[in-house]
């Protein structure tokens, strides 16, 4: 019983690490995706930069956040920190949810020209109070969606060939 009961935590934890996280993480200060991209209507791009030469979308910097923050809510005690941290030079410290491996390429903007949404990937980030892993970046998720796309599948499409 005890070796069945280790087999399922072992496959639960496989799972969850494919499927993605139970409970979004503590963020330095709690942001609502859909306070800003649901009812705001901000588009992702605004926020999360896309600098050359295309590969990763950036993660705000607090002056991002203190373009609108100067005036909107700079009562509240989170933008408060938020604006001492952007004072300070410092970064803010967000937990980051989605991290490709290095091994393997991936260029957001090839992604988002192929007629792609940031929601194919991210899930529906947009209803979302506070992120988790939603959705599987394994490689036979992207391989599937790979598939029903008919994009290229090789193993060099996404990984360097090696000599």
């Amino acid at each position: 019983m005890r070796s069945l009961v280790l087999l399922f935590g072992i496959g639960a934890a496989v799972y969850l690490a494919a499927q993605g996280t139970p409970e979004p993480p503590k963020q330095p200060v709690p942001y609502s995706h859909k306070k800003h991209a649901g009812e705001l209507k901000l588009d992702c791009k605004f926020c999360h930069e896309n600098k050359d030469p295309g590969e990763i979308m950036g993660i705000p910097g607090t002056a991002k956040c203190m373009g609108c923050h100067t005036s909107i809510k700079k009562d509240s005690p989170h933008i408060a920190k938020l604006a001492e941290t952007h004072t300070s030079g410092r970064p803010m410290p967000w937990v980051r949810i989605y991290q490709i491996p290095s091994f393997v390429f991936f260029s957001h903007r090839a992604h988002s020209e192929a007629g792609n949404t940031c929601a194919e990937c991210h899930g529906p980030v947009a209803e979302r109070d506070a992120l988790r892993k939603e959705l599987s970046t394994s490689m036979g998720a992207c391989m599937d969606c790979h598939r029903s796309k008919k994009a290229p599948n090789d193993c060099t499409f996404c990984h360097e060939a090696r000599n």
